[in-house]
């Protein structure tokens, strides 16, 4: 039995004591958990005395009768100040964005608290009340949409948006002279190329920064910094000139183009050797750059950037300096002041290491004109939206933002999930999670920081694992994933900040809501404007698989995603081979067990198939005996009501392999699988574009009267 004091602490600070997994069946967290997770959000309670300390500071906080350092409100709704409100009746002054004012009467909001009427303009404006002052974000009612993207684009209003777009992951980009990593050249390409199909969209794998000392973490949902752009995607010919990029190769080594050209052959990437190349090359033509004089554009970019930048180049540099001297990649283990990117230390040391965090500079200049020209050639041949960019859910613990963000991100605990269907053991991913309280109490400017990044230099973003935006599963280091336990997060808070940003920058977005969904979240991200994700191979009900008409309209419909098997690969049960091999498989469940089940699940898709063929009277797309029905599968995806029907390219080309299997890390190719064709006849080949026609025919817009 828990003590009931370490269960009334866990709720006051946001910890959920009990839980229901994806089977239905309720879960308590163990003692041990909650006394760990408590003492990691600050709130220890190993004695007495530390669990009446612990106590009595939430209970300030909740009691917290000051203005926040930011509201959130949505325009054209009451805004309730709550205890903040101060004395019913008061004054308080509105300076909006716009340059106008507002005087406004706080009410009695009959809780005890105080509201305003609403605000009827977007925006983040000053709330001043007596002598403080917080800043009030009033959002729109919902995120930007994929009907506003197209209007914006046609001038027009749609009722009934349905769009299609492609699904790749970045680094599996195939083109000659990429030195074996895809990059934004391709990406560009392959948008061009995708515009010219039809696709209103091009959904991309996370671009965030990685380690540059460390090139053998790879995986684009471990980061270092959710705030800057991967170095590796950089095309070294697009810096200064295909002729400088020879002359830096021939620099590297008598077979450096050699080395360079070979690693573009296999069909797994080596990141280890082609990062380290890559790097090198850059380093070549920085050095060439600086020679010159560098550029006014290049100065403006790191200006722009402020300390946010300042604080990501310091870290690279000081990573890349801690190993290479023989210390830890671990920056909570670094020596003085060097852990704190506010110290003198920090500062001494940029200053005599300048050379190296003007490197690091210009490699963010460098993949951030990359990305935003990928995104320029997207929307010039014709994509409404462009480019959608992934939002992971954390960044690694031993990482750049973790560093230069301590106040804001928890420190012990990584993010992951409990146990489920797919993951049977639960995931811990040793990614850093932003403190809910902390956020509150700073304003949601990490948050905010970090919206405006994702969103820079695309037209929609994807955000992962979107259940971490009402709450997380938290697991303390060193633990197994079972050990976790659910922190709760301002969710409102957060939907609306989302939302203000989203039209701010004209970007859809789509909430990655799949695994343990508590009950009602669809709908509020439906309420909110944020697209949720229907898979196919998850929409079955009683044993049978929904019919296209039975999708929602509030979710994106896709074929599959990069953790679940491609439709080829699902259909032959290759998923099923993997996970037995690796011991993946669900507790209990034997190899037969699970193909017996595979055969009844296909059985049902086929016979929507079929009953979805007679429908629609198209006898071209008959699944016959016992062949991948992918022409169908598209088709019947393209049917759904969902405003955007996303097709990944591993399923636009018949693929088996998908790029990650999850509970897996060495004893999988994770992240390293290259498409098997260039980026310039990809979806050339008939069987792509046949797909790609049937996504065509069905996808169409209604104009609003």
């Amino acid at each position: 039995m828990i003590p009931t004091q370490i269960l009334t602490l866990a709720r006051a600070a946001g910890l959920e004591p009990s839980w229901t997994n994806a089977f239905g069946e309720p879960r308590e967290v163990g003692e041990e958990s909650l006394r760990t997770i408590l003492e990691a959000l600050g709130y220890p309670c190993a004695s007495e005395s530390q669990y009446r300390d612990s106590m009595a500071r939430l209970d300030a906080l909740q009691n917290d009768a000051s203005l926040p350092a930011l509201l959130t409100a949505t325009a054209g709704k009451v805004i309730h100040l709550g205890a903040a409100g101060g004395t019913a009746g008061n004054i308080c002054r509105i300076d909006l964005e716009s340059g106008a004012h507002i005087e406004a009467r706080i009410r009695d909001d009959g809780k005890g608290g105080g509201e305003l009427e609403p605000v009827d303009e977007p925006g983040y404006h000053q709330l001043h009340i007596g002598g403080a002052v917080a800043t009030l974000a009033v959002a729109p009612q919902r995120c930007f949409g994929v009907g506003d993207a197209v209007g914006k684009l046609y001038q027009r209003r749609w009722d009934d948006p349905r769009l299609w777009g492609l699904g790749v992951q970045l680094y599996s980009l195939r083109r000659a002279g990429d030195g074996g990593v895809g990059d934004f050249t391709a990406l560009a390409t392959l948008a061009q190329a995708a515009a010219r199909q039809g696709a209103a969209a091009l959904a991309i794998s996370p671009v965030h920064a990685m380690f540059s000392a460390d090139v053998t973490r790879f995986s684009p949902y471990g980061p270092s910094s959710r705030l800057f752009l991967n170095a590796l995607h950089i095309d070294p010919a697009a810096v200064l000139g295909q002729d400088a990029m020879a002359r830096a190769l021939a620099e590297l080594g008598p077979d450096a183009a050699a080395r360079y050209a070979a690693l573009e052959e296999p069909c797994l990437i080596d990141w280890p050797a082609a990062a380290a190349l890559r790097l090198a090359l850059l380093r070549r033509l920085y050095e060439r750059f600086i020679a010159d004089a560098g550029s006014e554009e290049f100065e403006a970019f790191v200006r722009k950037g402020g300390r946010a930048l300042q604080d990501h180049v310091r870290f690279e540099t000081l990573h890349a300096w801690q190993l290479d001297h023989g210390g830890s990649g671990d920056w909570r283990t670094w020596a003085g002041g060097l852990r704190d990117p506010r110290s003198m230390a920090v500062t001494d040391f940029a200053r005599e290491h300048e050379r190296e965090t003007r490197f690091h500079e210009f490699l963010q200049w460098q993949a951030a004109r990359g990305l935003g020209l990928a995104q320029q050639a997207a929307r010039a041949a014709g994509m409404p939206i462009g480019l959608i960019t992934d939002l992971a859910v954390g960044a690694d613990n031993d990482g750049s933002q973790a560093w230069s963000r301590q106040g804001e991100i928890i420190n012990g605990l990584s993010v992951g999930a409990p146990p489920d269907v797919l993951n049977t053991r639960g995931q811990s991913w040793g990614l850093g999670a932003f403190s809910p309280l902390a956020m509150k109490a700073k304003g949601f400017g990490a948050y905010i920081e970090m919206l405006r990044a994702t969103f820079a230099y695309a037209g929609g973003a994807r955000i992962d694992h979107a259940l971490g935006l009402g709450r997380m599963w938290l697991v303390p280091a060193g633990a197994s994933p079972e050990q976790g336990g659910y922190l709760r997060y301002p969710m409102q808070d957060l939907l609306r900040l989302i939302a203000l940003e989203s039209w701010r920058h004209r970007a859809i977005v789509i909430g990655e809501d799949l695994g343990t969904v508590p009950p009602g979240f669809d709908v509020q991200l439906s309420e909110a404007g944020l697209l949720g994700i229907r898979v196919l191979l998850f929409q079955q009900q009683n044993g049978r698989f929904l019919r296209p008409d039975e999708w929602p309209k509030h979710a994106i419909a896709t074929t599959t995603t990069h953790d679940l098997p491609t439709i080829a690969g699902w259909w032959q049960g290759h998923d099923i081979t993997l996970r037995t091999r690796l011991d993946l498989l669900m507790p209990g469940q034997s190899e037969s067990d699970a193909r017996l089940e595979r055969s009844r699940e296909r059985d049902a898709l086929q016979q929507a198939m079929h009953a979805f063929e007679a429908q629609t009277n198209d006898t071209a797309l008959a699944a016959a005996g016992a062949s991948v029905p992918l022409d169908t599968a598209v088709a019947f995806v393209a049917a759904t009501p969902a405003p955007l029907a996303m097709l990944p390219i591993e399923d636009a080309l018949g693929l088996v392999e998908q790029p990650n299997l999850p509970g897996t890390i060495d004893s999988h190719p994770n992240w390293r699988r290259r498409l098997p064709l260039p980026v310039e006849k990809v979806l050339d080949e008939p069987q792509v574009a046949s797909r790609l026609a049937i996504l065509n025919k069905t996808r169409t817009c209604k104009e609003k009267p």
